[in-house]
């Protein structure tokens, strides 16, 4: 494949998973990974940013109720870097979120999806696949 060509294959991306809660944060990670994608996670905000900077992810997994920078200054911080601005984000958020404050969230330039907990398995893994322009992997000996 030619360097710097786009890679429909998920091993080929990387997604960091943004969450405080363990179990959460483990599911996803799970979810990630059975994916096919490669992950790296942090437990606040403070430490998201970090991960994120250090190693420019294809996908964001952003809680939005987080200690040491919550969800909301997370986006701004990473919309202000010119290396991290363009950076696809999940949203995903626990706390009931209003019709209006889920458009709004949308709104955001580099929001991709907004997923409130508990996560559908099948349906965060399809949007996954679709935001990152990659195909799901066939299990062995399944039916599609």
């Amino acid at each position: 494949m030619p360097e710097g060509a786009p890679s429909d294959n998920p091993a080929d991306k990387l997604v960091a998973i943004v969450d405080d809660d363990d179990s959460v944060r483990e599911l996803i990670e799970f979810l990630v990974k059975k994916e096919g994608f490669r992950a790296e996670t942090a437990s606040d905000g403070e430490a998201g940013i970090a991960k994120i900077q250090q190693t420019r992810p294809n996908l964001v997994v952003l809680d939005l109720m987080l200690p040491r920078y919550g969800g909301f200054e997370v986006l701004r911080q990473l919309q202000q870097s010119e290396e991290t601005a363009r950076i696809p984000i999940v949203v995903v958020t626990g706390r009931y979120t209003d019709r209006s404050t889920a458009e709004m969230i949308r709104q955001e330039s580099n929001v991709m999806d907004f997923i409130e907990k508990p996560i559908k398995p099948t349906l965060f893994s399809v949007a996954l696949h679709k935001i990152m322009g990659t195909r799901p992997r066939l299990e062995s000996g399944g039916a599609i």
